[in-house]
Protein backbone atom coordinates (compact mmCIF):
# COMPACT_ATOMS: atom_id res chain seq x y z
CA UNK A 1 0.00 0.00 0.00
CA UNK A 2 1.24 3.44 -0.90
CA UNK A 3 2.97 4.79 2.32
CA UNK A 4 1.12 7.99 2.74
CA UNK A 5 -2.33 6.40 2.23
CA UNK A 6 -1.20 3.82 5.14
CA UNK A 7 -0.17 6.65 7.26
CA UNK A 8 -3.38 8.79 7.05
CA UNK A 9 -5.17 5.25 7.90
CA UNK A 10 -2.99 4.16 11.06
CA UNK A 11 -3.60 7.91 12.37
CA UNK A 12 -7.26 7.49 11.59
CA UNK A 13 -7.35 4.59 13.62
CA UNK A 14 -5.66 5.97 16.46
CA UNK A 15 -8.11 8.92 16.41
CA UNK A 16 -11.43 6.45 15.57
CA UNK A 17 -10.77 4.25 19.35
CA UNK A 18 -10.44 7.19 20.90
CA UNK A 19 -14.01 8.70 19.60
CA UNK A 20 -15.56 5.25 20.40
CA UNK A 21 -14.23 4.97 24.05
CA UNK A 22 -16.02 8.66 24.34
CA UNK A 23 -19.19 7.40 22.90
CA UNK A 24 -19.06 4.72 25.09
CA UNK A 25 -19.02 6.62 28.08
CA UNK A 26 -22.45 8.43 27.33
CA UNK A 27 -24.81 6.90 29.96
CA UNK A 28 -28.14 7.10 27.51
CA UNK A 29 -26.72 7.31 23.83
CA UNK A 30 -29.35 7.05 21.31
CA UNK A 31 -30.71 9.57 18.46
CA UNK A 32 -30.23 12.82 20.13
CA UNK A 33 -26.55 12.27 21.08
CA UNK A 34 -25.99 11.43 17.35
CA UNK A 35 -27.81 14.67 16.70
CA UNK A 36 -25.61 16.55 19.10
CA UNK A 37 -22.38 15.27 17.65
CA UNK A 38 -23.59 15.53 13.98
CA UNK A 39 -24.93 18.92 14.37
CA UNK A 40 -21.20 20.17 16.21
CA UNK A 41 -19.43 18.31 13.29
CA UNK A 42 -21.12 20.46 10.77
CA UNK A 43 -21.00 23.69 12.59
CA UNK A 44 -17.06 23.31 12.62
CA UNK A 45 -17.14 21.62 9.30
CA UNK A 46 -19.61 24.20 7.26
CA UNK A 47 -17.16 27.43 6.87
CA UNK A 48 -14.65 24.98 5.35
CA UNK A 49 -16.75 23.50 3.32
CA UNK A 50 -17.48 26.45 1.81
CA UNK A 51 -14.25 28.43 1.71
CA UNK A 52 -13.25 25.10 -0.30
CA UNK A 53 -16.35 25.04 -2.55
CA UNK A 54 -15.09 28.47 -3.61
CA UNK A 55 -11.75 27.79 -4.14
CA UNK A 56 -12.01 24.32 -5.63
CA UNK A 57 -10.52 24.58 -9.83
CA UNK A 58 -13.59 22.07 -10.32
CA UNK A 59 -17.22 23.81 -10.51
CA UNK A 60 -19.57 21.72 -7.82
CA UNK A 61 -22.41 18.90 -9.71
CA UNK A 62 -25.33 18.14 -8.90
CA UNK A 63 -23.54 14.17 -8.50
CA UNK A 64 -22.36 15.98 -5.37
CA UNK A 65 -25.38 16.19 -3.66
CA UNK A 66 -26.45 12.74 -4.75
CA UNK A 67 -23.39 11.26 -3.20
CA UNK A 68 -23.34 13.26 -0.06
CA UNK A 69 -27.03 12.22 0.80
CA UNK A 70 -26.45 8.35 0.09
CA UNK A 71 -23.44 8.86 2.94
CA UNK A 72 -25.52 11.08 5.22
CA UNK A 73 -28.30 8.15 4.96
CA UNK A 74 -25.53 5.66 5.37
CA UNK A 75 -23.86 7.41 8.27
CA UNK A 76 -27.19 8.24 10.34
CA UNK A 77 -27.72 4.30 10.46
CA UNK A 78 -24.17 3.90 11.86
CA UNK A 79 -24.31 6.01 14.21
CA UNK A 80 -27.58 5.10 15.49
CA UNK A 81 -26.83 1.87 15.42
CA UNK A 82 -23.52 1.76 16.85
CA UNK A 83 -25.25 3.74 19.84
CA UNK A 84 -27.34 1.54 20.41
CA UNK A 85 -24.69 -1.20 20.54
CA UNK A 86 -22.98 0.65 23.00
CA UNK A 87 -26.08 0.63 25.46
CA UNK A 88 -26.60 -3.10 25.45
CA UNK A 89 -23.83 -4.85 25.01
CA UNK A 90 -19.30 -4.25 26.22
CA UNK A 91 -17.02 -2.01 24.17
CA UNK A 92 -14.80 -4.57 23.82
CA UNK A 93 -18.07 -7.27 22.03
CA UNK A 94 -19.19 -4.30 19.45
CA UNK A 95 -16.61 -2.43 17.99
CA UNK A 96 -13.64 -5.42 17.12
CA UNK A 97 -17.26 -7.09 15.82
CA UNK A 98 -18.45 -4.07 13.91
CA UNK A 99 -15.27 -3.30 12.84
CA UNK A 100 -14.36 -7.06 11.53
CA UNK A 101 -17.35 -7.01 9.96
CA UNK A 102 -17.00 -3.95 7.56
CA UNK A 103 -13.96 -4.75 6.05
CA UNK A 104 -14.66 -8.29 5.30
CA UNK A 105 -17.68 -7.23 3.39
CA UNK A 106 -15.72 -4.56 1.65
CA UNK A 107 -13.04 -6.22 0.52
CA UNK A 108 -15.48 -8.85 -0.99
CA UNK A 109 -17.32 -6.17 -2.96
CA UNK A 110 -14.44 -4.61 -3.57
CA UNK A 111 -13.50 -7.95 -5.53
CA UNK A 112 -16.22 -9.19 -6.51
CA UNK A 113 -18.04 -6.42 -7.57
CA UNK A 114 -15.58 -3.61 -8.08
CA UNK A 115 -12.83 -5.69 -9.64
CA UNK A 116 -10.16 -5.00 -7.46
CA UNK A 117 -7.26 -6.95 -7.35
CA UNK A 118 -5.52 -6.19 -4.00
CA UNK A 119 -3.18 -9.26 -4.73
CA UNK A 120 -2.09 -12.77 -2.46
CA UNK A 121 -0.53 -10.41 0.47
CA UNK A 122 -3.18 -8.15 0.72
CA UNK A 123 -6.01 -10.40 1.16
CA UNK A 124 -3.87 -12.95 3.19
CA UNK A 125 -3.38 -9.28 5.52
CA UNK A 126 -7.29 -9.01 5.34
CA UNK A 127 -7.95 -12.66 6.36
CA UNK A 128 -5.71 -12.00 9.32
CA UNK A 129 -7.63 -8.85 10.44
CA UNK A 130 -10.40 -10.59 10.25
CA UNK A 131 -9.29 -13.86 11.75
CA UNK A 132 -8.08 -11.40 14.79
CA UNK A 133 -11.02 -9.82 15.48
CA UNK A 134 -12.83 -13.02 15.63
CA UNK A 135 -10.33 -14.24 18.40
CA UNK A 136 -10.71 -10.70 20.34
CA UNK A 137 -14.65 -10.75 19.83
CA UNK A 138 -15.59 -14.72 20.28
CA UNK A 139 -15.20 -16.74 24.08
CA UNK A 140 -17.35 -16.95 26.82
CA UNK A 141 -15.48 -16.13 29.62
CA UNK A 142 -17.93 -15.73 32.67
CA UNK A 143 -20.55 -16.10 31.02
CA UNK A 144 -21.53 -19.41 31.15
CA UNK A 145 -22.30 -18.17 34.52
CA UNK A 146 -24.02 -14.68 34.22
CA UNK A 147 -27.11 -15.10 31.68
CA UNK A 148 -27.14 -11.33 32.24
CA UNK A 149 -23.55 -11.23 31.15
CA UNK A 150 -24.29 -13.18 28.19
CA UNK A 151 -27.33 -11.40 27.07
CA UNK A 152 -25.58 -8.52 26.51
CA UNK A 153 -22.91 -10.63 24.42
CA UNK A 154 -25.45 -11.88 22.63
CA UNK A 155 -27.02 -8.15 21.91
CA UNK A 156 -23.56 -6.60 21.03
CA UNK A 157 -22.30 -8.86 18.52
CA UNK A 158 -26.09 -8.58 17.19
CA UNK A 159 -25.50 -4.79 16.97
CA UNK A 160 -21.87 -5.27 15.83
CA UNK A 161 -23.10 -7.09 12.80
CA UNK A 162 -25.42 -4.59 11.98
CA UNK A 163 -22.95 -1.77 12.00
CA UNK A 164 -20.42 -3.49 9.90
CA UNK A 165 -23.09 -3.94 7.49
CA UNK A 166 -23.03 -0.74 7.90
CA UNK A 167 -19.54 0.32 7.38
CA UNK A 168 -19.47 -1.47 4.58
CA UNK A 169 -21.78 0.37 2.66
CA UNK A 170 -20.83 3.93 3.29
CA UNK A 171 -17.09 2.62 2.81
CA UNK A 172 -17.73 1.38 -0.59
CA UNK A 173 -19.94 4.53 -1.67
CA UNK A 174 -17.80 6.80 -0.13
CA UNK A 175 -14.36 4.94 -2.23
CA UNK A 176 -16.80 5.89 -5.36
CA UNK A 177 -17.76 9.21 -4.40
CA UNK A 178 -14.06 10.52 -3.87
CA UNK A 179 -12.46 8.45 -6.89
CA UNK A 180 -14.94 7.87 -9.76
CA UNK A 181 -17.31 11.28 -8.79
CA UNK A 182 -14.01 12.91 -7.37
CA UNK A 183 -15.34 15.06 -5.04
CA UNK A 184 -12.98 16.73 -2.47
CA UNK A 185 -12.92 14.67 0.40
CA UNK A 186 -13.13 17.39 2.87
CA UNK A 187 -16.24 19.45 0.98
CA UNK A 188 -17.81 15.64 1.13
CA UNK A 189 -17.87 15.19 4.33
CA UNK A 190 -18.76 18.47 5.03
CA UNK A 191 -21.69 18.40 3.50
CA UNK A 192 -22.61 14.97 4.32
CA UNK A 193 -22.65 16.32 8.22
CA UNK A 194 -24.85 18.86 7.51
CA UNK A 195 -27.38 16.71 6.06
CA UNK A 196 -26.80 14.27 8.83
CA UNK A 197 -27.77 16.65 11.42
CA UNK A 198 -31.03 18.08 9.23
CA UNK A 199 -32.17 14.29 8.62
CA UNK A 200 -32.29 13.87 12.57
CA UNK A 201 -33.70 16.73 13.49
CA UNK A 202 -37.27 15.17 14.19
CA UNK A 203 -34.99 12.43 16.83
CA UNK A 204 -34.09 15.24 18.59
CA UNK A 205 -37.34 17.46 18.70
CA UNK A 206 -38.79 14.73 20.02
CA UNK A 207 -36.49 14.47 22.68
CA UNK A 208 -35.16 17.71 23.05
CA UNK A 209 -35.17 17.09 27.49
CA UNK A 210 -32.49 14.24 26.56
CA UNK A 211 -30.34 16.93 24.04
CA UNK A 212 -30.21 19.06 26.88
CA UNK A 213 -29.46 16.70 29.85
CA UNK A 214 -26.96 14.95 27.38
CA UNK A 215 -25.44 18.55 26.23
CA UNK A 216 -25.33 19.65 30.17
CA UNK A 217 -23.86 16.77 31.91
CA UNK A 218 -21.60 14.93 29.10
CA UNK A 219 -20.08 18.00 26.85
CA UNK A 220 -17.09 16.95 26.82
CA UNK A 221 -17.75 13.55 25.06
CA UNK A 222 -19.87 15.26 22.31
CA UNK A 223 -17.25 17.46 21.49
CA UNK A 224 -14.61 14.69 21.38
CA UNK A 225 -16.90 12.67 19.42
CA UNK A 226 -17.73 15.50 17.05
CA UNK A 227 -13.88 16.80 16.62
CA UNK A 228 -12.13 13.47 16.64
CA UNK A 229 -14.76 11.47 14.32
CA UNK A 230 -14.82 13.93 11.16
CA UNK A 231 -10.98 14.16 11.64
CA UNK A 232 -10.75 10.05 11.12
CA UNK A 233 -12.66 9.52 8.29
CA UNK A 234 -11.49 12.27 6.53
CA UNK A 235 -8.22 10.98 7.21
CA UNK A 236 -9.77 7.60 5.39
CA UNK A 237 -11.31 9.29 2.18
CA UNK A 238 -7.79 10.96 1.37
CA UNK A 239 -6.39 7.27 1.92
CA UNK A 240 -8.92 5.91 -0.25
CA UNK A 241 -7.92 8.31 -2.82
CA UNK A 242 -4.80 6.57 -2.83
CA UNK A 243 -4.59 3.03 -2.72
CA UNK A 244 -8.32 0.60 -3.32
CA UNK A 245 -11.00 0.24 -1.08
CA UNK A 246 -9.39 -3.83 -0.13
CA UNK A 247 -6.66 -2.82 1.90
CA UNK A 248 -7.54 0.47 3.20
CA UNK A 249 -10.83 -0.83 4.88
CA UNK A 250 -8.81 -3.91 6.32
CA UNK A 251 -5.97 -1.53 7.60
CA UNK A 252 -8.02 0.73 9.73
CA UNK A 253 -9.23 -2.01 11.71
CA UNK A 254 -5.60 -0.99 13.89
CA UNK A 255 -8.21 0.66 15.65
CA UNK A 256 -9.36 -3.09 17.09
CA UNK A 257 -6.61 -3.03 18.86
CA UNK A 258 -6.60 0.31 20.96
CA UNK A 259 -9.95 -0.49 21.30
CA UNK A 260 -9.69 -3.67 23.33
CA UNK A 261 -7.09 -2.09 24.94
CA UNK A 262 -9.44 0.92 26.05
CA UNK A 263 -11.93 -1.44 27.36
CA UNK A 264 -9.44 -3.27 28.99
CA UNK A 265 -7.34 -0.80 31.01
CA UNK A 266 -10.01 2.03 30.76
CA UNK A 267 -13.51 0.59 31.28
CA UNK A 268 -12.65 -2.49 33.04
CA UNK A 269 -13.42 -5.15 30.80
CA UNK A 270 -13.04 -8.64 31.00
CA UNK A 271 -10.54 -11.85 29.13
CA UNK A 272 -7.82 -9.50 28.36
CA UNK A 273 -5.44 -12.09 27.49
CA UNK A 274 -7.47 -13.43 24.55
CA UNK A 275 -8.18 -9.95 23.78
CA UNK A 276 -4.19 -9.13 23.41
CA UNK A 277 -3.90 -12.45 21.41
CA UNK A 278 -6.14 -11.25 18.62
CA UNK A 279 -4.57 -7.97 18.83
CA UNK A 280 -1.17 -9.51 17.63
CA UNK A 281 -3.11 -11.26 15.12
CA UNK A 282 -4.30 -7.84 14.13
CA UNK A 283 -0.87 -6.50 13.78
CA UNK A 284 0.14 -9.25 11.89
CA UNK A 285 -2.25 -8.65 9.15
CA UNK A 286 -1.70 -4.95 8.91
CA UNK A 287 1.81 -5.47 8.38
CA UNK A 288 0.65 -7.96 5.80
CA UNK A 289 -1.28 -5.21 4.10
CA UNK A 290 1.04 -2.64 4.36
CA UNK A 291 3.93 -5.08 2.37
CA UNK A 292 1.09 -5.20 -0.24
Amino acid sequence: MNTTALSFVLVAAVVHAAWNLAAKRISSGGTQFVWLYYTVSAVVLLPVTVVLLVVEPERPQWSWLLAAVGTSVLHVAYGIVLQRGYRVGDLSVVYPVARGTGPLLSVLAAVLVLGERPGWLGLLGAFLVITGVLVISTGRGGDAHDPAAAKARRAGILYGLLTGATIAGYTLWDAHSVTGIGMPPVVYFGLGSVLQSVMLVPGALAGRDEVARIWRDQRREVLIVALLSPLAYILVLFALTMAPVSLVAPARELSIVLGGLAAWLVLGERDAVRRLAGSVIVLSGIAAIAAA
